[in-house]
């Protein structure tokens, strides 16, 4: 694909949504982490709806321990995996208190050696929440990449490189939230909605539907 229709690519996304942002509901850093670490594996509107009640009552690291495992759980059990995710959670609560004065640290290594946070998760905080320009690489960002011909690869990690080589630095900060949002309402896994695409004359993929 050439740098002028992945720019041309960029342009569209962002006349159709000039102001993307995660569909996860927060108000500070700590709360967008616990997010999307319980977000993995599950919808966001099922993680929105429990964390609507949960920061009601803990919406800092020292709060959030002070309810212990039970307690955690009982917000959180309508999540997939909410078992390690309480444990990892708790764990990174830990952390968070005696290594970062409760903050959530703006590195990758620093967010990585939390539990229950991977590259994927750590480039979602840095880019949500700290402004940087990364990409996370989900499946709904895997797909586009390699359906569309934007940055195909064969793992995430190829993915993601490719993707902020191949990503103009104008729209980087925000290609993350465009693609995903792309991936998860107008190129679907089983049924992609070609005709309602804003790049469907640009896209490579070779099955787009008519």
């Amino acid at each position: 694909m050439s740098p002028a229709k992945r720019k041309e690519i960029f342009a569209r996304l962002k006349k159709a949504n000039p102001r993307p942002t995660t569909e996860l509901k927060y108000q500070t850093p700590f709360e967008l982490l616990v997010s999307v670490i319980l977000s993995a594996q599950a919808t966001d509107k099922s993680v929105n709806k429990a964390t609507a009640e949960l920061f009601k009552v803990a919406r800092t690291p020292q709060q959030i321990l002070d309810l212990g495992v039970r307690g955690l759980k009982r917000y959180i059990r309508t999540i997939g995996l909410y078992n390690t995710k309480a444990a990892n959670i708790l764990k990174t609560c830990r952390l968070l208190i005696e290594k970062h004065r409760s903050r959530v640290p703006a590195t990758r290594e620093e967010l990585q050696a939390l539990p229950g946070v991977g590259r994927k998760t750590a480039n979602v905080i840095l880019n949500t929440a700290f402004g940087q320009p990364t990409i996370a690489v989900d499946t709904h960002i895997f797909r586009v990449a390699n359906r569309t011909g934007l940055a195909p690869g064969k793992n995430v990690l190829v993915v993601e490189m490719k993707l902020l080589k191949a990503v103009p630095e104008e729209y980087r900060h925000d290609a993350h939230h465009w693609l995903i949002l792309h991936g998860r309402y107008t190129c679907l896994a089983r049924k992609p909605r070609c005709p309602e695409c804003v790049i469907y004359d640009l896209c490579e993929y070779r099955a787009k539907v008519k």
